[in-house]
């Protein structure tokens, strides 16, 4: 049986910062790959890079031929120049899925070509002075065509702005401008899903330190692209089960919230499998760890694209509670804590069923809905 094991919050708050302190937009994560390569061997693990830049970690177990994987991912929602507009400022594009509303006054950099050149700016919307504007400011229309972003230079047209080797397609990462509370909130943009990187690692860690033999060998992997929806695509035919780490949403009509694990029972992409799903609420009971479910209606994680891309594993998804997800984010570290907690006592555990070791089977070794086998299962 798994056992609750001590969690290194400090090294976790501080990896945390770290993450949320390197901007990773989508498609320009090489930076965040390097220090999380570095900080994965730290533990000991053998770490590779796949030719795209997807981190896989494994930390071996007594059964060497199939393993289990936990998915996270370290690029960021962003945004990218669509053109540099006469007045020197420039026009932008978003790269993942995010509103406007939160791109009115974030801070960011405008990443060139050349190789440590950047420049800082701010997005605006087109009418951003009430003493020129008026009412114009609170009645025009929140979208991206409203957005510019003004850079920190002197430049008035558009051959200036060039001049300075920014050019179409540049990238436009946001500050995440992370701030850990004395009462232990974390408010930053960009914990989706850099909180979920730190815990899940955190968890990791607890294992190695306690000198925990795991019956299965277990695969941290770190993707580079689920905010555009490609994520773990390509996880091998030797994973048996993925746990997907993310943020979970906690607004009006959600039941997730900052300080517990949330455990997904469905998301866009459709149900989680039955069996994990409520092996992590058996777990949770188990090691006294405060949980809840959750179902999210617009939102997908890593794990989505490895099923769509005919993955045959089974898939859950728990997720550390936040506010306002895409916008200004919050988290509190007790979630991320009990996330790292659940992660060290999934590590613990063998395949829910003997039937999961082969990738197929006969009929009649092949589990009834409601069969409970290892970890009690919570029935609510």
């Amino acid at each position: 049986m798994p056992r609750l094991l001590p969690i290194d919050r400090d090294y976790m708050a501080d990896l945390l910062l770290r993450l949320l302190e390197m901007p990773s937009p989508t498609g320009r994560t090489d930076e965040i790959m390097r220090l999380l390569g570095e900080e994965v061997e730290a533990l000991g693990l053998p770490t590779r890079l796949t030719r795209r830049g997807v981190l896989h970690a494994t930390l071996g177990g007594a059964r060497a031929d199939l393993k289990r994987v936990v998915v996270v991912h370290a690029d960021t929602i962003g945004a990218m120049v669509k053109a540099i507009k006469p007045n020197g400022r420039l026009q932008v594009v978003a790269v993942g899925t995010w509103s406007a509303r939160f791109a009115e006054g974030a801070r960011v950099q405008v990443f060139t070509d050349e190789p440590g050149v950047s420049y800082t700016g701010t997005m605006l919307p087109l009418k951003a002075s009430g003493h020129a504007f008026n009412e114009e400011v609170d009645s025009q229309i929140t979208s991206w065509q409203n957005i510019e972003v003004r850079i920190d230079e002197r430049v008035e047209d558009a051959d200036a702005v060039r001049a300075l080797g920014i050019r179409v397609g540049d990238f436009v990462a946001v500050d995440a401008q992370p701030v850990i509370t004395p009462s232990g909130f974390v408010c930053s943009r960009h914990l989706d899903d850099k909180a979920g990187v730190a815990a899940a690692l955190a968890g990791f860690k607890a294992v190695i330190e306690a000198g925990v033999e795991v019956p299965v060998s277990a695969s941290f992997v770190c993707t580079i692209a689920e905010e555009v929806g490609l994520g773990a695509t390509n996880l091998g035919a030797d994973v048996a089960e993925a746990l997907s780490i993310d943020a979970a949403v906690v607004a009006p009509g959600q039941h997730s919230r900052e300080d517990t694990v949330n455990v997904a029972m469905h998301d866009m992409s459709g149900p989680f499998d039955y069996h994990l799903t409520r092996r992590m609420t058996a777990m949770c009971n188990h090691l006294g760890i405060p949980h809840t479910r959750d179902l999210f209606t617009y939102y997908r994680s890593d794990i989505a694209a490895a099923l769509e891309a005919g993955a045959e594993m089974r898939a859950a998804l728990i997720g550390f509670g936040t506010d306002a997800t895409h916008g200004w984010e919050r988290t509190h570290l007790d979630g991320l804590e009990r996330i790292a907690q659940l992660v060290a006592g999934y590590l613990q555990v063998p395949f829910i069923f003997a039937f999961d070791v082969e990738p197929e089977g006969k009929v009649e070794s092949f589990p009834e809905q409601e069969q409970r086998v290892g970890l009690v299962v919570d029935p609510s």
